[in-house]
């Protein structure tokens, strides 16, 4: 019996101390780097998706239209297709429209108001506000449609 447990100890303190070399490198080895992997540290130019949901959206006569419901992906992860929220009042009589991603375009600089009553954006030289510098999402979309072409497209299916 006490063979046994000898011989199962030995082998249990061989295991364990190859394992214990091989996790140990050389001082000259290199840090392992892999060149497939796209997963940095930083988010640095990209977005939250979070925080494309709810952003408003406006024509190019910043008339807001409607506002992102949903952002749609394909099989590879990419957004193809933007619901948006369009007519009604309050949420109610509110239905959902598909526009292409590609469609909108994405502005950092607040929509510049016609009135008087907002005062205006503070700017750096780098013509961003100071609100909107660090920020890793737009401040809102600009879709080149009018709210009654908007209204006019077919309600968004999204079982389909």
């Amino acid at each position: 019996m006490n063979l046994k447990v000898a011989t199962a100890a030995a082998v249990i303190g061989v295991l364990v101390s190859s394992a214990a070399l091989a996790q140990t490198s050389s001082p000259n080895a290199s840090p392992r780097t892999s060149t497939d992997s796209t997963q940095t540290a930083s988010a640095k130019g990209e977005w939250q998706a979070s925080k494309l949901i709810h952003m408003n959206v406006y024509n190019n006569q910043n008339e807001k239209i409607g506002d992102i419901k949903e952002l749609m992906l394909d099989k590879t992860g990419k957004i193809d297709t933007v619901a948006i929220g369009v007519g009604g009042f309050l949420g109610m009589g509110e239905r959902d429209v598909a526009v292409k991603f590609g469609d909108l375009k994405w502005s950092d600089e607040p929509v510049r108001s016609t009135t008087s009553s907002n005062p205006p954006a503070t700017t750096s030289g780098s013509g961003q506000t100071q609100e909107s510098r660090g920020r890793n999402y737009p401040d809102h979309a600009v879709l080149n449609a009018t709210k009654d072409q908007l209204k006019s497209m077919p309600q968004f299916d999204y079982n389909k």
